[in-house]
């Protein structure tokens, strides 16, 4: 079979990498891709970027599955138009992709499903974020509503500090997305991602994963899309997967079926363990970006079968009866033993303004141990590989501990070069130390 995979970053490189090793592809294509997904799929020649226009060529390549990347896409209605002409694609609808492009939306939701969230207010102008304000315990926490590519979170410790946040988000800091903003309570604890693929009644879930937002070690800096991730983690046990599953996944699934909002994709969880009890930080309607990376790394399991499963049209197993696997048929996902884990190589000047065309040293060698996953680069035209993004690139590998892990992937990390090149020396860093406590 033909599968298209739609994206340009290191999400896209890793989803690429993995379909590519199932037994029931032949061909993967990627749209718009990168330097390093151009070495492994091909990279079509598409008029435009719209969803129009990759529809039209799925249709004219014959493309038995469409994966879309980044949520952009599907809150422009990208599985909406491939399903309106009868094309196969694994990924939310526009409706269901308001979970993450409207996070007002998502919190409605989560009251209106009695899920455990952090208290909030909405506002839409100074004078009601003033008030709200003037009324809440510090720190809180400030939300753009739309998308801001995992900027728009900004935690206040102060009231003057939030007023003049406040006052740029609203003033255009985030253009559209800060239009209207959420207003949260502050929680603490320990942060957790869940991954899960549903067809909007069965589920399948991903090992746990811990990402690290801020910019600099120890959690210190400004937010960014993620600096590094691991899988999995210790604090993820069944136990808790379970009390996830009843209190947050089957009421959010069943709420959006009472809104007559089918969810076929992947959900995202992004979770605060409070005192051991999971609340919902945020909802995203596809593959978490770094946590995707060290899942695909660690998954042993054939990955295309559950895509097929759970989305809109797929006519692959034209064979069987019924017609489509049906995902609650499919076994857990298994996976290797130890620890995954990726570090993102950023520009200098990340998240904020950054220089582009720095060439890369450092990626010619090949192990199985290890790879590198390309977010923002691309090919100068003397054809060397140069940086073309915030997130340049992200090393992945894995140990049988974490030490292991962590060892192995700084090692690696040494190997490549460019100008300005920062990234993250302690990711993982809270499970060894939490590994560290319990040999104690």
């Amino acid at each position: 079979m033909k599968v298209l995979v739609v994206g340009k970053g290191a999400r896209e490189h890793a989803l690429v990498w993995k379909i590519a090793q199932s037994f029931y592809v032949d061909k993967v294509y990627c749209y718009p891709g990168n330097a390093g997904i151009a070495e492994i799929a091909e990279i079509p020649q598409i008029k435009e970027d719209s969803v129009q226009a990759i529809a039209d060529f799925a249709a004219s390549a014959a493309i038995d599955l469409t994966v879309v990347g980044p949520e952009d896409y599907l809150a422009k209605g990208i599985v909406n138009e491939f399903s309106r002409r009868g094309l196969p694609i694994f990924g939310v609808s526009q409706e269901a992709a308001q979970l993450e492009s409207s996070k007002a939306f998502a919190k409605e939701v989560m009251k209106s499903a009695d899920i455990p969230t952090a208290a909030y207010s909405v506002v839409t102008t100074m004078k009601e974020g003033e008030a709200v304000l003037k009324k809440s315990k510090f720190p809180v926490v400030l939300k753009a509503d739309g998308l801001a590519a995992g900027k728009g979170v900004v935690i206040c410790e102060t009231l003057e500090e939030a007023e003049k946040e406040l006052a740029e988000m609203l003033g255009g800091k985030f253009k559209s997305a800060g239009e209207t903003v959420v207003i949260e309570e502050f929680l603490k604890g320990e942060e957790l991602s869940l991954l899960l693929i549903t067809d909007g009644d069965s589920v399948k879930n991903f090992l746990f994963s811990q990402d690290h937002k801020a910019v600099s070690d120890g959690d210190t800096g400004k937010n960014t899309g993620g600096m590094g991730a691991y899988t999995p983690v210790s604090l993820g046990t069944d136990e808790l997967y379970q009390k996830i599953d009843k209190t947050i996944t089957q009421p959010l699934l069943a709420e959006l079926k009472r809104r007559k909002i089918v969810y076929r994709g992947i959900l995202y969880i992004g979770l605060m363990l409070v005192e051991g009890e999971p609340y919902v930080l945020e909802f995203n309607v596809r593959f978490g970006d770094p946590e995707t990376e060290p899942l695909m790394f660690m998954l042993v399991s054939d990955i295309v079968p559950y895509f097929l499963s759970a989305a809109e049209n797929t006519r692959f197993f034209k064979h069987q009866n019924p017609p489509v696997m049906q995902l609650e048929m499919l076994p857990d996902f298994l996976w290797h033993q130890g620890y995954g884990i990726s570090v993102v190589l950023a520009s200098k000047g990340y998240p904020d303004s950054y220089e582009k065309g720095k060439v890369i040293t450092g990626l010619g060698e090949k192990s199985n141990d290890f790879t590198v996953f390309h977010a923002g680069t691309k090919l100068s035209d003397d054809g060397r590989t140069v940086t073309d993004g915030g997130r340049v690139l992200m090393v992945t590998t894995s140990g049988k501990t974490i030490r292991e892990a962590i060892d192995n992937v700084y090692k690696n990390v040494d190997r490549i070069k460019f100008d300005g090149i920062q990234f993250r020396h302690d990711i993982a860093f809270k499970e060894l130390k939490r590994e560290s406590d319990a040999n104690r």
